[in-house]
């Protein structure tokens, strides 16, 4: 036997049929409040909006009170958003200030290898660090091995960008020479050989 299938409206069509059932309701009540007389006598309804005033009083309240608590809750949001990316900006620039060694090859990393996105090692130590002060993201792909422990990609965040340059991680200025390069090999980090870029070379057509 065939069960019928219920369409249940989503919480997301509910939102949108109670706004548009308010906006209906604010224009309808708007008008009918504030019409010049003639035209609701032209429309027969000068009489019912004067015995029905208190009822589009009413709906007029109702509908006002539910765009301000919109209102409300966008700017709550916008204020919560602004002091959440004003205490991650504080925590990056107290951390760019107290790189350890690691933490500060691990970055040099990217800007060594000109990629956006490296597999990290997700419990090695820098990687935690630079995670939990906001100047890496971990994108997921998370993939886990026997050996080497699991791992993810991840990136440098947006909003810490803007504070790491080459005097931060410590980058020679100008073409890297010889001399500077083996010095950058030397001080990278020891997991460097289970990084592997995100994106893969293209395969030469057979």
């Amino acid at each position: 036997m065939k069960v019928p299938e219920w369409n249940v409206p989503g919480v997301e069509s509910l939102k949108a049929w109670g706004f548009k059932s308010m906006l209906w309701l604010l224009i309808a009540t708007l008008t009918l409040k504030f019409a010049p007389q003639s035209w609701l006598a032209t429309l027969h309804l000068d009489q019912w909006v004067i015995q029905e005033s208190a009822l589009i009083g009413l709906g007029l309240i109702v509908a006002c009170a539910f765009f301000a608590s919109l209102l409300a809750n966008f700017l709550l949001d916008e204020a919560i958003s602004y002091l959440g990316t004003k205490r991650k900006t504080e925590v990056i620039e107290h951390k760019v200030k107290l790189l350890d060694p690691a933490e500060r090859a691990l970055l040099r990393e990217f800007f060594l290898q000109g990629k956006t996105i490296l597999t990290l090692p997700v419990e090695e130590l820098a990687v935690r660090s630079l995670v939990e002060t906001n100047i890496l993201e971990c994108l997921g792909n998370v993939k886990h091995y026997a050996i080497q422990g699991s791992t993810a990609d991840y990136k440098i965040s947006m909003l810490a960008r803007e504070h790491l340059n080459r005097n931060v991680l410590r980058l020679p200025n100008g073409e890297l020479s010889q001399e500077d390069m083996q010095n950058l090999i030397k001080a990278r980090p020891g997991f460097v050989g289970s990084v592997v870029s995100h994106r893969k070379p293209p395969q030469r057509a057979a």
